[in-house]
């Protein structure tokens, strides 16, 4: 069975979306410039709220951000483990 490419799109990449500045939240990755963190959004999606929901609360946010809040947590855990033991 051949696996599905689930990378974003060339097109689009969570580093167009993901801003992280010093001075807001602490220096935390954040959407587009907003105060809303990668943190949260993954936060509440590990809460169990749905894509849907989440969208709701939040009308900034596009589906593309949530995708690409979780592109981006996918990247930082392929860093972490292509690091671990090297030096």
């Amino acid at each position: 069975m051949k696996r599905k490419d689930t990378r974003l799109g060339s097109a689009m990449s969570y580093r167009d979306i993901i801003t992280i500045e010093p001075g807001k939240r602490g220096g935390k990755p954040c959407i587009r410039r907003m105060r809303i963190t990668v943190y949260d959004v993954l936060g509440w999606l590990a809460a169990g709220m749905s894509h849907a929901e989440i969208l709701d609360d939040f009308p900034e946010l596009t589906e593309e951000d949530i995708r690409a809040c979780l592109a981006f947590a996918a990247d930082r855990e392929h860093c972490l483990i292509a690091g671990v033991g090297t030096t």
